[in-house]
């Protein structure tokens, strides 16, 4: 006769999610950080041209490099964005 195991039953582990699936505002977030990153970005870049004072215009055209960041960076999020949508609606 068999006894009975008196140790307990291991529970499965959960099948993996990405973050993605747990979040569902997650991806509309990725798409509103990348259309502001990149719109400031723009307005780093295009505002000294718009500017009158030349001290204020030297010192926010010598941060263009902090715009070039901002505007890859936006792009970047927003490609992930559409990146994501792309693959989920196979």
């Amino acid at each position: 006769m068999s006894k009975k195991s008196k140790t307990p039953a291991r529970a499965t582990p959960a099948p993996a999610t990405s973050p993605l699936r747990r979040q569902p505002g997650a991806n509309k977030l990725l798409l509103h950080k990348g259309v502001l990153c990149a719109l400031i970005g723009l307005a780093v870049l295009i505002s000294p041209h718009f500017i009158q004072s030349p001290a204020l215009q030297q010192a926010v055209g010598g941060s263009s490099l902090v715009g070039w960041f901002s505007l890859v960076l936006g792009l970047a999020f927003v490609g992930q964005y559409l990146w994501q949508r792309r693959s989920r609606g196979r």
